[in-house]
């Protein structure tokens, strides 16, 4: 017997939101904007595309923006708990740079959660955090 409360599912014939091929920005939710600003600028040398105010800075990453502001700049959600990520970023570089970019943080002092790691899905990863604790990788496909 079929269970009566089964739907089936609906076709979408068309959304508005069917529009959108790509993100063109994130924004990062800051609790310390000063360290971030340090981070994201001498570490990761990231190009400052334009500061709107001290509490939105924005950098340029090819096609994308990448913001760091502070929360009540847009909404007004409480800032997030210390020792919660906001979120996770993944940058794509070759495989070469994995290793180089470990490199290089390591020679900032930031401590690699994980090294550079041939993983069974196809990928080369390399975990760290910034200042305010988000999860960031760069990877590359192998």
């Amino acid at each position: 017997m079929k269970d009566e409360m089964t739907t089936e599912p609906t076709e979408r014939t068309h959304s508005p939101f069917s529009a959108i091929r790509a993100i063109d920005y994130t924004v990062i939710f800051v609790r310390d904007m000063a360290a971030m600003r340090r981070f994201y600028e001498e570490v990761l040398a990231f190009p400052l595309l334009r500061e709107l105010s001290p509490n939105w800075i924005e950098y340029g990453l090819g096609p994308n923006t990448l913001a760091l502001a502070r929360p009540s700049r847009t909404a007004t959600d409480a800032p997030t708990p210390a020792g919660s990520a906001a979120l996770q970023l993944a940058f794509k570089v070759s495989a070469a740079e994995v290793d180089a970019c470990a490199e290089e943080l390591v020679r900032h002092g930031v401590a690699l959660l994980s090294p550079p790691t041939n993983q069974s899905f196809g990928h080369r990863t390399l975990f760290f955090r910034d200042p305010d604790g988000n999860l960031l990788e760069v990877y590359a496909e192998i």
